[in-house]
């Protein structure tokens, strides 16, 4: 069925719009990261090798569980794109993104910095938040929106556009190990390098049409979309990672505006931002650049369905 791959992926999206994110204890992603940590309990080291057998078993077993459900629902018609996108749908997380960026914000607007610093903490980023400045908290969250972008939508639905569920699952289980592992330290500098070598090259496209769906996106939505695009290809390089400054290059860009983190990089030319609202101006431009990618994600899918 030609249609399979981009219905599904449409209804996916309006499930995550009008749904939003099932609870922890029900919520596939929490699954894979028991499965993540009973694997790395269970390694006999710490080291490189010790790592890529703990991601290939959880990876693998995800691969073959999406495969078993992507089969069953190839056999229900139209019922089974319900069931295929039911399954998709956890894989990524539109609505949820929105509302910790929401979270944030009002905690800004209300002058409650300690609140804003817990939330986001808790919800969006990893790093030390206990003594962030407002500027600095407003450009947490703005780096974090777009870097999910990626991350949380664009990565996982192409993934399954190209590879189905057992490609999309498979994303899912490597973004999360890196998440868990990808740290340069002393438990996780070798235990966790296959993780993020893999999460790294999985990344590579679609941090890639990120960027580029975030300069139409801010054009459509009446921000600065060739300065996205002019900050992304001139400051990319500034990150560690090889594809997180791709979009918070351009996220900074299309506001006019410097995202910062402490000791680790400055994108953009401006100033910090000032106000939380630039926070709801960049979920603005995450919203019409979530649609272009979607829509172009799903032209690949019936493009890849139509090949012989």
């Amino acid at each position: 069925m030609k249609l399979r791959r981009p219905a599904a992926i449409i209804l996916a999206v309006a499930l995550d719009l009008a749904a939003g994110e099932p609870p922890a204890g029900w919520h596939p992603v929490a699954w894979l990261g028991r499965a993540l940590r009973w694997a790395e309990r269970r390694a006999p080291g710490r080291s490189v090798a010790d790592g890529a057998a703990a991601v290939t078993l959880v990876t693998s077993g995800a691969w073959v569980a999406a495969h078993l459900l992507a089969i069953a629902a190839g056999r229900l018609g139209w019922p089974g794109i319900v069931l295929e996108a039911l399954a998709l749908k956890p894989a990524f997380a539109l609505r949820g993104l929105a509302e910790a960026t929401d979270g944030v914000e009002a905690a800004l607007w209300a002058g409650d910095l300690g609140a804003a610093r817990i939330r986001v903490g808790r919800d969006l980023v990893s790093r030390p938040t206990e003594d962030l400045e407002a500027a600095e908290v407003a450009s947490a969250v703005i780096e974090s929106a777009a870097e999910n972008l990626v991350d949380s939508v664009a990565a996982p639905v192409l993934a399954y556009a190209v590879g189905g569920l057992p490609a999309a699952w498979a994303y899912r289980v490597i973004n999360t190990a890196d998440a868990m592992w990808g740290y340069r330290d002393a438990d996780y500098e070798r235990f966790g390098k296959t993780a993020a070598r893999l999460d790294d090259l999985a990344n590579l496209v679609p941090a890639r049409l990120g960027a580029a769906a975030l300069a139409a996106g801010a054009a459509l939505a009446g921000e600065n979309g060739a300065g996205a695009a002019r900050v992304a290809w001139a400051q990319h390089r500034r990150t560690a990672s090889p594809n997180a400054g791709w979009p918070m290059a351009a996220m900074a860009g299309a506001l006019d505006v410097r995202l910062a983190k402490r000791g680790a990089y400055q994108l953009g030319e401006g100033a910090l931002p000032s106000s939380p609202d630039a926070i709801r101006r960049a979920r603005g431009i995450l919203g019409a650049a979530a649609a272009i990618t979607v829509v172009l994600v799903a032209g690949v899918a019936l493009l890849g369905r139509r090949s012989p």
